[in-house]
């Protein structure tokens, strides 16, 4: 197949292009980035350098691939520094979300894609109240935090917009593994990352070259929709992280009142912390034909920390 990767070169698509053309795959490559766009001709690409905000850039360049398929990874995420402006922090990724995942969308219609994938996030979007373990049938927080609306709504226009037009979205839960952000490591193994309040929040954890791996998966297999990509194991704040501080070799995390942390680290790291429901990923492995490699952090861990 022809394969047109839209932000070839962020978290996923580092992993995501040569697992490409490993598979036999075609694939034309976008970076925002000339030094970038050398190594993704290294890897057996065709790269182009476009920024995904740029309406005619995109459209010309989807029309020269003539791609059998899109997937859409575009993200800006790496200098995320703080939850406290989360919507600040986000609003780049929010108009790739939006006006990014359009632009893509109008490519794809006016050049006859057959199928056209789409980056999502599953986690704190998660309805904070009932079980603690979400399916796609649940629908995401109808009353998001504050600072996070404008993130939400980006998300639920992907969740919309896609599937509307045939296509199929991988929500991604808390990324780790090779090419990660090393920042939750780097806390951590500082005692930077504490546990706050009841530590009961629930994450689900995505490996990144798991979520690679459901992309390609989802080239050949699943309807229009949307699909939990996560491991098969959510756990609470209060056993995931000591376990990482182990793996590092680092002391446990400090454990601070949710007054306390709501004044170190603002309503959203306390949420995260408190509040946040895991998800399930049966959808995505019955569907989609996916394992993970790694079914759960416990497993993966130990590999991350040695990368």
């Amino acid at each position: 197949m022809r394969i047109f990767v839209a932000g070839a070169t962020g978290a996923v698509g580092q992993h995501l292009v040569p697992g490409l053309i490993a598979a036999g795959h075609e694939v034309t490559a976008t970076t925002r980035s000339q030094d970038k766009a050398a190594r993704l001709r290294d890897q057996g690409a065709t790269p182009v350098v476009v920024d995904g905000l740029d309406r005619p850039g995109v459209l010309a360049a989807v029309k020269a691939a003539q791609p059998d398929a899109i997937v859409h990874q575009m993200t800006s995420l790496a200098s995320m520094k703080s939850f406290r402006k989360f919507d600040a922090e986000f609003a780049t990724t929010n108009e790739l979300r939006t006006k990014g995942t359009d632009y893509l969308l109008e490519a794809a219609a006016d050049n006859h894609v057959g199928r056209f994938i789409a980056q999502s996030y599953i986690g704190w979007n998660n309805s904070r109240t009932g079980g603690l373990i979400k399916t796609e049938d649940d629908g995401l927080d109808p009353d998001p935090l504050p600072m996070t609306v404008r993130s939400m709504a980006a998300i639920r226009h992907v969740e919309q917009s896609v599937p509307a037009a045939g296509g199929i979205v991988l929500r991604y839960g808390s990324f780790y593994g090779p090419g990660a952000s090393a920042m939750m490591l780097d806390a951590v193994r500082k005692r930077r990352f504490p546990v706050i309040g009841s530590g009961a929040g629930v994450w689900s954890f995505t490996e990144i070259t798991d979520a690679a791996a459901a992309a390609i998966a989802a080239l050949h297999a699943g309807s229009p929709g949307v699909y939990n990509v996560v491991d098969d194991d959510p756990a609470p704040v209060a056993v995931w992280a000591p376990y990482l501080a182990q793996c590092l070799n680092a002391k446990p995390p400090v454990h601070l009142p949710a007054w306390l942390g709501r004044l170190a680290g603002g309503d959203m790291i306390v949420a995260q912390m408190t509040q946040v429901r895991g998800s399930a990923n049966g959808k995505a492995k019955r569907e989609l034909g996916w394992q993970p490699k790694y079914p759960s952090w416990r497993d993966g861990f130990p590999v991350w920390v040695r990368t």
